[in-house]
């Protein structure tokens, strides 16, 4: 990849950026914004070591992947302490605690808010500048409210089709600050308006002078000029506002304001790495955009194997033996020329959603925890279908699918290789042990066009149309 002329500022920092993504799709999104704007950038799957740091020289943007969208407040308050403290350590530019485009949270579960609580303690701010939309992902925030494209459609989020119904995390609310205030008493809710950083007169509070309270600012963007504002406000204001939080659009934002600047000189994006010689597909997505793109699949040489993610539920001894059926169903469709394609269900509608939940009720189990499980499985499998096939691309769809069975892979970093949507590109896996090397895409749910996972099969690259 080409790399770009930075301008040294004076005090610029060696690592422009750290973040902690609270899902591993999310991270990665933010991950391959930087890397296809030309900075080297890396997303490691825990805080690195100084070895690995050592192994990757000339890093300007390091970011962290994680499960956290899918935890409790109880969990972040033991965990995201030592994780702030060790990015914070680097001594980045800025700390960015990533988000979904959507919002995905709630005060039990995946708190944005209380992630801000413990941010602004371990960086000593009470400011926090948040930018969630993206816009040439169609996320858009318009007067404090966030809009999010469905199809053809672009909705407000609390009328959006699959958000609004989201069966962890429903969105009744499309403020952006009033739906974090609601995750914290601590915080009071501020907007930035477009018109405002359009006319450059937008500005961040000055610490609101009680130590227990904290200003969220949330920020319009709609374009690529608010994009840009939005950039050069939270670059600018580093210095007393190091924390901030949102989606990819943060790292949007700051390309294009480095760009604008000249701070940044811009590079074409990479092309893409050619046809797979197999590839392996798992998914625990049961959102309608997985089910176009497993329909997709099944008609254009992909083998469907359906993945029983009820055995969860009934112990390790079953749990093992529905792993050990699905890799030899993988196994002998490869050995007939045909890529796997692991899935729990064809989307929202299929009646294995039905009986999953059903079981889990009937086993008493936490359904954060049945899911953590069925990540893992799935892992487990595409680890074994790998290492006994030797096939070296593969795909996970899922957001909280992905961080799970990625962790069963042994790698310790990606780093981007080749871009599909945004958000979902390609990238190499960074191990000790076998799967160094291993080309792998992570996608969200709710992302990518129908026919995603031929796109990877054939090695990514962006499309004239966009996809």
């Amino acid at each position: 990849m080409t790399q770009p002329t930075v301008r040294p500022e004076g005090d610029e920092p060696e690592i422009l950026l750290a973040w902690y993504g609270d899902d591993f799709t999310g991270a990665a999104a933010a991950m391959e914004v930087m890397a296809f704007a030309g900075l080297q950038s890396m997303l490691f799957l825990d805080i690195p070591t100084a070895d690995q740091l050592a192994r990757h020289p000339g890093l300007r943007a390091v970011g962290v992947a994680s499960t956290a969208r899918s935890m409790s407040p109880e969990w972040m308050d033991d965990h995201l302490p030592l994780v702030f403290a060790g990015l914070a350590a680097l001594d980045p530019g800025l700390l960015h605690y990533k988000v979904c485009s959507t919002l995905d949270s709630s005060p039990e579960t995946g708190s944005i808010g209380r992630a801000i609580e413990i941010g602004t303690r371990c960086l000593k701010t009470h400011v926090v500048p948040v930018l969630v939309a993206a816009p040439r992902m169609q996320r858009y925030q318009c007067f404090g409210n966030l809009f999010a494209g469905t199809g053809k459609e672009v909705v407000r989020l609390d009328r959006h089709p699959v958000m609004s119904r989201h069966p962890v995390t429903p969105m009744d609310e499309a403020d952006v600050a009033c739906h974090i205030a609601r995750q914290s008493g601590r915080i009071d809710g501020h907007v930035l308006t477009f018109p405002q950083l359009r006319q450059g007169t937008a500005t961040l509070p000055e610490n609101p002078g009680d130590d227990h309270r904290i200003s969220v600012v949330t920020m319009d963007s709609l374009d690529e000029a608010t994009e840009t504002g939005c950039g050069r406000l939270i670059w600018n204001a580093r210095h007393r506002c190091r924390f901030v939080v949102g989606s990819q659009g943060v790292e949007y934002a700051l390309v294009a304001h480095w760009q604008e600047g000249g701070l940044l000189t811009p590079v074409p994006p990479p092309a893409g790495i050619g046809p797979a010689d197999g590839m392996v597909t798992v998914s625990g997505s049961v959102s309608p955009t997985t089910a176009a793109q497993i329909g997709w699949a099944l008609s254009n040489g992909f083998s469907g194997i359906a993945f029983d993610a009820t055995s969860v539920t009934r112990g390790a001894g079953e749990i093992e033996a529905e792993v050990g059926k699905t890799v030899q169903a993988a196994l002998d469709a490869l050995s007939d020329g045909c890529d796997p394609l692991i899935f729990t269900a064809e989307g929202s509608d299929d009646p294995a959603v039905r009986r999953f939940r059903e079981a889990v009720h009937t086993a008493g189990i936490d359904m954060q925890d049945a899911n953590r499980m069925v990540g893992e499985a799935l892992g487990k499998v595409l680890c074994r279908v790998l290492e006994r096939s030797g096939i070296t691309r593969a795909v996970v769809s899922g957001g909280d699918t992905s961080g799970h069975a990625t962790g069963q892979l042994d790698i310790y970093a990606l780093s981007a290789l080749a871009p599909t949507i945004p958000g979902a590109s390609i990238f190499r896996a960074h191990a000790d042990g076998p799967f160094d090397g291993l080309e792998l895409a992570l996608k969200g749910g709710q992302m990518g066009t129908p026919d995603y996972f031929g796109w990877v099969r054939d090695g990514g690259g962006l499309r004239p149309d966009g996809g």
